[in-house]
């Protein structure tokens, strides 16, 4: 259904914001954004936020988080429904600013400077 709703940019796509994750988690449908399905994907968005932003997202999902994962269980990896797709990656972005929000209180790794570590392997799907 959709709700009329602009489109949104999601993971260099348009998409509208309907039906993006379960109507089980559907208050975390403002944090959609946060659905990206690559590992670069999140960090640039990590990096791109906020740490009040973050925070808020990190806020929201991580009391859902066990609930997520036990949603998602009941579906085969290999064929996943797109909406429980978008919420297994919403809990990819949770671990992805769990460690900026609990301990360094900033999105990128302390004392880094401009160095990367590039992920060549990520979870599938």
């Amino acid at each position: 259904m959709d709700r009329g709703l602009p489109p949104h940019q999601h993971g260099g796509s348009v998409t509208t914001m309907s039906a993006l994750l379960p109507t089980e988690f559907a208050d975390l449908e403002p944090f959609a954004e946060w659905c990206l399905p690559s590992e670069p994907q999140r960090y640039a968005k990590r990096l791109a936020s906020s740490m009040v932003e973050m925070k808020a997202f990190y806020d929201a999902i991580t009391p859902r988080a066990e609930e997520a994962l036990s949603y998602c269980d009941k579906f085969p990896l290999d064929d996943l429904p797109e909406d429980v797709l978008n919420l297994m990656h919403l809990l990819y972005s949770m671990i992805m600013v769990s460690f900026p929000v609990e301990c360094w209180k900033q999105p990128r790794v302390p004392d880094s400077g401009a160095s990367t570590l590039d992920c060549v392997s990520e979870p599938v799907p």
